[in-house]
């Protein structure tokens, strides 16, 4: 039913949970997981705005960001291939949601496992704002994973 999922990655403690409910998924016919990490670009260009004068800096921001998520992706793709489901990796640069409604499209995944709270500096009351309008947008299943 759900062969292969999506899972949208902050790196966040309840981003790491939802990848055991991705694992748990195996006994309902997952066979491959699509972990996505976006590089939120709005924090790239928040750094434009207040750091002045740090025109050269934002590559090597940029390249710090994309060395650490690479890494990050690797432990999970790791930890996912242990328990025998077949990993693609996506990194990727944008607007959070937008990417993962677009990967899901373009992956043509049966679902989307996602954390309800990111690393987000605003703080939503109910839902994150990504899970949130994930949610809302999605063309394909979406299960939620609380804190």
């Amino acid at each position: 039913m759900f062969e292969k999922i999506l899972y949208p990655t902050d790196f966040s403690d309840v981003s790491r949970k939802a990848l055991d409910y991705i694992k748990q998924l195996q006994k309902a016919g997952t066979k491959e997981v699509v972990v996505l990490h976006v590089i939120d670009e709005r924090e790239l260009s928040s750094v434009l705005r207040h750091g002045g004068g740090v025109m050269a800096a934002i590559g090597e921001i940029e390249e710090v960001m994309e060395t650490s998520a690479k890494k990050e992706t690797a432990t999970i793709e790791t930890e996912l291939k242990k328990s025998g489901f077949d990993v693609k990796i996506r990194i990727k640069r944008g607007i959070p949601f937008t990417e993962i409604l677009k990967a899901e499209e373009e992956e043509e995944v049966s679902a989307v496992v996602i954390g309800s709270h990111g690393k987000s500096l605003v703080k939503e009351m109910l839902l994150g704002s990504v899970s949130e309008k994930v949610i809302r947008k999605s063309t394909r299943p979406v299960l939620v994973v609380r804190r």
